[in-house]
């Protein structure tokens, strides 16, 4: 069922902790979104699920198995692509699916890889390479690769945020799209964002994340039905109240870390 769950996890860099006390599960097909302000640990906490880092401390399973390292069962999109530039678009993918099932034939890859670029609305880019193409474009790129190669569990580290608003807005269409296409093959998928509203748009549930060490504010379900168009989802009680909430408890953590850094650059009062 590929659930993924965390237990009491913590992270440090060298002396200064990263994360603390973690603890967290998303069930198969789960779309969890981790919300936060830059420097609360969401890339780092991205970057265990997927192997890349160890944790410090707790555990991190997947069906019950602790991640130790990199694998085939989780697919990561990056924030900067990771196209390999001396690769095409369609090579991309291609390598991508030699690696996650060998042995095909090649026109096999060739043809999910266009199956794939055709979905993300790149039937024209097979043979592109990355800087032929825009940042969108390269995004959906990386995009239908991670959705070629079928991992059950999709891990998106602000893959929108550096895209002009039209752009991200088709993407996150897109992204849903792809995921509700199937309910009972949906993919659980973590993504990092510090969008309020990108966040409500596209979770399940929505994680708030907190500085100073990285740790968990809260755990909000996001109620609102599917599919969601933001044309009027954005018009809802609903959307407003949640998105309030969700400001709220932001905001109370980024003041209170200001407050604490006044009250600890003050004491010698010019002296």
């Amino acid at each position: 069922m590929y659930e993924v769950a965390l237990s009491h996890v913590n992270y440090s860099y060298g002396d200064h902790l990263v994360l603390r006390d973690i603890t967290l599960t998303a069930e198969a097909g789960d779309f969890v979104c981790l919300l936060g302000p830059s420097g609360c640990g969401k890339s780092t906490l991205l970057r265990l699920l997927a192997g890349l880092t160890q944790p410090s401390g707790g555990a991190i399973t997947l069906d019950g198995g602790e991640i130790t390292g990199p694998g085939l069962d989780r697919g990561v999109v990056f924030q900067d692509y990771s196209l390999f530039p001396w690769m095409t678009a369609g090579q991309n993918i291609i390598l991508a699916l030699e690696q996650a099932f060998p042995g095909k034939k090649k026109g096999t890859y060739r043809d999910i890889a266009a199956g794939y670029l055709e979905m993300v609305g790149l039937g024209d880019a097979f043979a592109k390479l990355p800087g032929q193409l825009s940042g969108g474009m390269r995004q959906r790129a990386a995009i239908a690769r991670a959705f070629a190669v079928n991992s059950p569990v999709l891990l998106m580290d602000e893959p929108f945020g550096a895209l002009d608003a039209i752009t991200r807005a088709r993407l996150q269409d897109l992204l849903l799209q792809l995921w509700q296409q199937k309910e009972g093959e949906r993919k659980t998928v973590f993504f990092v964002t510090h969008d309020v509203e990108e966040a409500i748009l596209l979770a399940n549930r929505i994680v708030v994340m907190g500085l100073n060490p990285g740790c968990v504010k809260g755990i909000f379900p996001v109620d609102l039905p599917r599919p969601r168009l933001r044309q009027d989802l954005y018009k809802t009680e609903a959307f407003a109240v949640m998105r309030d909430k969700l400001v709220t408890v932001l905001h109370e953590n980024i003041l209170s870390e200001l407050d604490e850094g006044q009250t600890m650059s003050t004491p010698g009062d010019g002296i």
